[in-house]
């Protein structure tokens, strides 16, 4: 049963089969010298975010949810070979940077893509020795109390900072981690719904994935849709205990994750006109 609210069978048969064919033919292009070194690190890291995006695939197309940690490996590897290799050209070639990215937590786009990781990483229950590779790639605690109190569920002596990054849309998780038991359910039903139109921004900021099944900025026949999943609460459902009954079945809730027994097809939210709401996920250039 397909788990995403848009993209029929068609649509998710064909991601998986070229999903496969890409992380192959990637995989003997990394293994060989680069014909273009200085987009070594960019082509590294960009195969890093292909296979994030190859195992939520496996999610929304109504895969095996143990599937998808089997991506891990290739992701990690991918991660550290971009940071090795992004060194040596940068000192090479004096250069600040040799990626489109910014691995800061104070940036948005970063900060979602550690905690969709940490996220994922948690709930598969990914190895020990993959969860340090993980947590090594992040680095140190103290910067943000949410992502920092997550990752302390399997790094205890994390440290764990006092400020949130991010307060839009991330403070109502903490408030609903911090919630009485009883308000617990509704709040965390209040931060998945707002979860998705509050990542909204202008510019750099705006996360990667935002337009893609946009029906006019990015349509889903240009295959970058990969369903539009907040980890992030699930990850705090697993950690913390909170009672994620309101949010099953919801478009944005990837609950099957959790309760792979009760089958919940996603609904989608009203569909507004398009160019001031529509704007949905698929994957990096």
């Amino acid at each position: 049963m397909i788990r995403a609210p848009m993209g029929d069978k068609e649509y998710w048969d064909n991601r998986q089969v070229k999903d496969l064919q890409w992380i192959e033919r990637a995989d003997l292009m990394l293994a060989e010298p680069s014909a273009n070194p200085e987009y070594g690190p960019q082509f590294a890291f960009n195969f890093a975010k292909h296979c994030l995006r190859a195992s939520i695939r496996v999610y929304s197309r109504g895969g095996d949810v143990g599937e998808m940690a089997s991506f891990f490996a290739r992701l990690l590897d991918a991660w550290e070979l971009s940071n090795r290799t992004s060194e040596v050209i940068c000192a090479e070639n004096n250069l600040q940077t040799c990626r489109d990215w910014t691995f800061e937590l104070t940036n948005l786009n970063h900060y979602i893509w550690c905690f969709w990781l940490v996220s994922l990483a948690l709930v598969l229950e990914i190895p020990d020795d993959q969860w340090l590779r993980l947590v090594a790639l992040i680095g140190e605690g103290g910067q943000d109390v949410l992502l920092d109190r997550v990752m302390a569920s399997r790094q205890p002596e994390r440290p764990i900072g006092e400020n949130l990054l991010h307060a839009k849309p991330y403070a109502r998780l903490l408030k609903a981690i911090d919630a009485p038991q009883a308000q617990q359910a509704t709040l965390l039903l209040a931060f998945v719904k707002h979860w998705y139109p509050e990542l909204n921004r202008r510019g750099k900021q705006q996360p990667w994935w935002y337009i893609y099944g946009d029906p006019v900025k990015h349509p889903l026949e240009m295959g970058s849709y990969f369903g539009r999943w907040c980890f992030e609460a699930v990850a705090a459902v697993k950690v913390f205990g909170l009672d994620d009954s309101d949010c099953i079945g919801h478009e944005h809730y990837p609950g099957d994750l959790l309760h792979p027994g009760e089958e919940a097809v996603p609904t989608p939210g009203p569909v507004a006109k398009p160019g001031w709401w529509a704007r949905l996920l698929g994957r990096s250039g």
